[in-house]
């Protein structure tokens, strides 16, 4: 059989070489924005818009600045990361808890509204945040709960919980035999027991990856917390982030420093936690 032109030593260089072209161009757009902040952040003041691909005079001052909290933008940075670091890892287990338990009611016990309830999670996302704002800031005032952190962990637990339940519950379904349930309920097993020893140490993977969804969904969010909290020691980081714009002469340098400081923790869950987060998105997908 003759050999066709797409599969030709010389096509295949030709498609190697143009997506290696396109692959340079995704990396440096990617990169651009990551390479003037850092830019920014090691220029002193008065030098951080002069046109150069490096600064003249370098300095690590904004920096110290940010972690001695040295300005009086940021003199409440470090309760501001600790806001971040609670509202995160308290979304975290919030959603865990609720979406583990909620999927093994579906998929283990199986009520006979179980699918329907599971299907009808997802609707919840049709409606967009912004329309419910309003909504959950009457409902959190109603409860005195506003300016205080569990505001913004009720919140983002209630927008992240419907997804997780239906991973999870997917998971469950195509990932994990009832053979295993019911073996332990003829030894005398609970459903406590069963929810405890079998069904979470199975769903280890999809845990890591809609625990890493949450956390990084709560660090991240700016809309509910610039609603929900108002002084600056109650502030998340995002949103302290934000007020650096109140002003006319905005320490652009100062800026891009707390910002790479702020974008560390993403990136080393990210990158610490990025296989598991591959395949316990996609173990459920498909049904065994």
């Amino acid at each position: 059989m003759a050999t066709t032109t797409m599969g030709t030593p010389a096509a295949r260089l030709r498609r190697n070489i143009g997506l290696a072209v396109v692959a340079i161009l995704v990396l440096v757009w990617t990169l651009l924005p990551i390479y003037h902040m850092v830019m920014m952040a090691l220029s002193p003041d008065g030098e951080v818009f002069e046109q150069h691909l490096w600064p003249a005079n370098p300095t690590l001052e904004n920096f110290w600045t940010v972690l001695t909290a040295g300005d009086h933008f940021i003199d409440q940075f470090w309760q501001q990361t600790w806001n971040s670091i609670w509202v995160a890892v308290a979304t975290t287990v919030l959603v865990l808890a609720i979406g583990t338990l909620a999927s093994f009611t579906i998929a283990r016990l199986r009520p006979r509204w179980g699918n329907s309830l599971s299907n009808a999670a997802l609707a919840t996302y049709v409606i967009p945040t912004s329309f419910l704002a309003i909504p959950l800031y009457q409902a959190m005032a109603s409860y005195s709960l506003l300016d205080t952190s569990w505001a913004l962990i009720f919140s983002m637990t209630a927008f992240a919980s419907p997804y997780a339940m239906w991973v999870f519950t997917q998971y469950a379904k195509s990932g994990i035999p009832l053979e295993l349930d019911e073996s332990a309920r003829v030894d005398g097993a609970t459903n406590w027991q069963i929810y405890f020893r079998i069904y979470l140490p199975l769903m280890k993977p999809v845990l890591v990856a809609i625990g890493t969804y949450a956390m990084l969904s709560a660090w991240n969010e700016y809309l509910l917390a610039f609603l929900l909290l108002n002084s600056e020691e109650n502030m998340t980081l995002p949103v302290a982030l934000g007020s650096f714009l109140n002003t006319d002469q905005v320490p652009w340098n100062l800026l891009m420093a707390t910002s790479l400081f702020y974008a560390v923790p993403p990136v080393i869950i990210y990158y610490v936690f990025r296989k598991n987060v591959t395949s316990g998105l996609t173990a459920g997908g498909v049904k065994t």
